[in-house]
């Protein structure tokens, strides 16, 4: 029974939490990577985008709330969502035809693309708090839980409750068709596999016909979506804030560095890999170790490593490991 306990305790704590943050981090990463290997640099504005997407979906929800509307056991977010995916795209394809594009005319170097999108992530940045302010927004509604404890603790006896949220398991799934979609898209479509083959060979894609132009709107148009869907995931299942989403940044690209910084199945791995790793190390394992070692060698104080403060901390030495050790990451980056 003890060891039954520890299992429900670790996947109450470590195991749900950490799959439901990877697949929001995945999703986040699969926006940066898109940009990396089509348009060719770090996109820093992406936190930010995330923070937009979500700020217009939270507005819509609020208004949704207010008529009446809803979506039943579901959080009525996944309503406005919509409308915040279509919000964001006008976003970045306004974005891109006013910074960007002067830059791809110029041949510029990545280098300043970065520049580029560091003035546009603060301008994001103070629109979002400008607009919803700086302070937490919950807009989360419906059912809160799949499994609640109390409820697992009378169906199975044991002391451990198992609870799921509702959040977590939309997160999931959501992500799951998500990333269906968009290997199906990139894999068997005529548009994707011009955008993998103007990510392999600019210049030869070019004399094949494909329009650069095309590319990097429907790219812009994909990312605008990965990151209005992964934010609002992330603000349903902890809440909205948009300072997190500047924070966030330093994750999704470690994530995306880790996995291969290009690669759309690295960006998933490398999602799951930080977000286990700050799970693993921000939990306090005196629970777990109180039902499996005998009682004398059970620890007095909270078994933590790291304070959840420092969570951040965890992906930043990942992110420093990676590229020191395998700078291409798990999987070969630099390439759709």
């Amino acid at each position: 029974m003890d060891v039954l306990n520890a299992l429900v305790a670790l996947s109450n704590f470590v195991l749900i939490p950490g799959i439901a943050y990877g697949s929001q981090l995945a999703l986040g990463a699969l926006g940066v990577t898109l940009i990396y290997g089509i348009l060719r640099f770090s996109n820093f504005a992406h936190g930010d985008t995330m923070a937009f997407g979500t700020m217009v979906t939270i507005l819509f929800t609020w208004w949704f709330q207010s008529m009446g509307i809803s979506a039943g056991p579901l959080p009525t977010a996944l309503l406005a969502l919509p409308i915040g995916i279509v919000a964001t795209m006008g976003l970045v394809v306004v974005t891109d035809r006013a910074v960007y594009r002067f830059y791809r005319a110029q041949k510029a170097k990545p280098v300043i693309f970065v520049m580029a999108s560091l003035g546009v992530m603060f301008m994001i940045n103070g629109l979002v708090r400008f607009i919803i302010g700086p302070g937490d927004q919950r807009f989360a509604d419906g059912e809160r839980f799949i499994i609640k404890a109390r409820t697992f603790k009378q169906m199975t006896g044991l002391d451990e409750g198992l609870a799921i949220k509702t959040s977590q398991g939309i997160t999931v799934v959501t992500a799951i068709i998500v990333v269906a979609l968009l290997f199906w898209f990139l894999n068997k479509t005529r548009t994707g596999k011009s955008m993998r083959a103007y990510s392999d060979n600019e210049d030869l894609a070019l004399l094949s016909g494909i329009n650069p132009e095309r590319v990097v709107t429907i790219t812009w148009l994909i990312v605008a979506a990965l990151a209005t869907i992964a934010g609002t995931l992330y603000g349903l299942d902890k809440s909205f804030k948009p300072f997190t989403y500047f924070q966030l940044l330093l994750p999704i690209f470690a994530a995306a560095i880790v996995g291969g910084l290009g690669s759309p199945l690295g960006a998933i791995a490398g999602g799951f890999v930080i977000a286990m790793s700050e799970v693993t190390v921000t939990y306090a394992w005196k629970k777990v170790a109180g039902y499996l070692l005998p009682e004398s060698l059970a620890p007095d104080g909270l078994a933590q490593l790291l304070s959840t403060d420092y969570k951040f901390a965890v992906s930043f030495a990942i992110l420093v490991v990676v590229l020191l050790f395998k700078p291409t990451g798990i999987f070969k980056g630099k390439a759709v």
